[in-house]
């Protein structure tokens, strides 16, 4: 498994204990530091059956100073994989990728039924 994540994130510091806890093995990648490719955000968006708008981090300071909430609705879906791609503070964390599956969010009662 692969484990999309921002060390200082308490959220991302949540989903680490709790894999840890049960044992599981994955691969931690700090997403500022080696951010994800539009391949990468593509893939894992069309696996994960989410809506795009949930790949954002929508609580981020970034993701308000651009005033995304606003614009992401006159984006294209390419223009908002391309804007994802630019930095890794703007992709909601963490991301387990394990295989075909992806979860997006630490929310342990998803996470749980995986």
């Amino acid at each position: 498994m692969l484990l999309i994540c921002y060390p200082k994130c308490t959220t991302c510091q949540r989903a680490r204990k709790w894999l840890d806890q049960r044992g599981a093995s994955y691969t931690p990648r700090d997403i500022k530091e080696d951010r994800p490719t539009r391949e990468e955000l593509n893939a894992w968006w069309k696996a994960s059956g989410l809506p795009l708008k949930k790949f954002f981090n929508t609580s981020g300071q970034l993701y308000k100073a651009l005033g995304l909430k606003d614009r992401l609705k006159d984006m294209t879906e390419e223009e908002q994989l391309t804007l994802l791609a630019t930095d890794g503070m703007l992709v909601k964390r963490p991301i387990l990728v394990d295989g075909e599956r992806v979860l997006v969010g630490f929310h342990p009662e998803e996470w749980e039924k995986q």
